[in-house]
Order: C-alpha cells, then sequence, then structure tokens
C-alpha cells in the first residue's frame, strides 16, 4: 500500500512510499530512522499524534520530526539571550 513519507530530519524530503498491510507506525520508525529513538522524535499520522502501535493505512500521511537538533545546547542558547 502506498503513504506518503515526510522526513524532518535533516534536510527533510516527502515521497510516496510503498509499505506493507499491517505496518504499525513504531514497524517505519524502525525501518526509516534505524538506531533513533522514537521519543525524541514527534510523529503525527494526517497531522495528528498519534500511539506507536496505530496500524498505516492506504493514503496516510506520516510525517517524523525531531524534537532534539544535533548540536544545540542550553548553554548556547544562553549566550544568545
Amino acid at each position: 500500500m502506498r503513504i506518503l513519507y515526510i522526513n524532518n530530519d535533516g534536510g527533510g524530503f516527502a515521497d510516496h512510499i510503498d509499505v506493507e498491510p499491517g505496518t504499525t507506525v513504531t514497524d517505519l520508525f524502525e525501518q526509516r530512522l534505524p538506531d533513533r529513538k522514537p521519543q525524541d522524535y514527534l510523529i503525527r499520522v494526517n497531522r495528528q499524534p498519534v500511539s506507536a502501535d496505530q496500524v498505516l493505512q492506504e493514503g496516510d500521511r506520516i510525517s517524523m520530526t525531531p524534537t532534539k537538533i544535533e548540536g544545540a545546547s542550553a548553554a548556547r542558547c544562553a549566550i544568545l539571550d
């Protein structure tokens, strides 16, 4: 089945991809962002927050946006204030 995958990690991109029926949000995260932690991402399906075990449906739009930006630190932010 075909879904729209929006990866907002790094440069970011959006593309239609094919996934197996029964694929969950967790399954797709592990396939697309191996060695990353789901708790470090805001994951939405059709612009809504979802549970990790939600099964993706034909035509769904899933986005994965990091909540922690590599290289950013509290000390650097304090200097800029």
